[in-house]
């Protein structure tokens, strides 16, 4: 169902923490979308691949998936708050993914209003750089990946070129793609 005019939008500034290039994205998203649907419009935006746990932390609650035996009994279960819901007040949270890497992202509330015109999706308005591929080993291993593939003679280049499969360029980011991507997240 579209948002109509004059229903609640954010616009939020997301910022992957620790990383060179700084990786960010500035997103619209409708306000009475669940906490689980973000989660899935941050994967998009940002490029993970949603392989792994995630938790976002506002305004001192923590609020994660309840889908399965592993949650935390102290987690407040994602899907029963709207983000406009959840951030009450607060102008930032946290978004973290992969708890083994632990990528955090800050999200930063950048202005609250209506919406302007009918939309169904979240859509992103601007962003710099790529996001590092997953199972890297988190923010140090990121820089350690970009080091040894930017030096062909080092010793593991081969084998991590290999592993990583093609290319990666750090300072990559396709406005239209991101798009089309958030445009498939139901």
């Amino acid at each position: 169902m579209p948002t109509p005019p004059g229903q609640p939008v954010l616009e939020l500034t997301i910022e992957l923490r620790e990383v060179e290039p700084r990786v960010w994205r500035r997103l619209l998203v409708p306000g009475s979308v669940r906490l689980d649907k973000l989660h899935r419009i941050l994967q998009a935006a940002m490029g993970w691949a949603d392989c792994h746990l995630h938790s976002f932390e506002i305004d001192g609650e923590r609020f994660g998936p309840h889908d399965d035996d592993e949650f935390d009994e102290d987690e407040l279960d994602e899907a029963m708050f709207t983000v406009e819901g959840a951030i009450g007040s607060a102008g930032q949270f946290t978004y973290v993914y992969d708890f083994g890497d632990f990528w955090v992202h800050d999200v930063t509330i950048e202005r609250a209003g209506e919406a302007e015109s009918s939309s169904k999706h979240a859509v992103c308005l601007d962003g710099a750089n790529a996001c590092p591929p997953e199972d890297v080993g988190g923010p140090w291993g990121y820089q350690r990946l970009l080091s040894v593939l930017a030096d062909p003679s080092h010793e593991e280049h081969e084998e991590l070129s290999e592993w990583i499969g093609e290319p990666i360029d750090p300072t990559a980011f396709d406005i239209a793609l991101v798009n089309a991507h958030l445009q498939a997240v139901r």
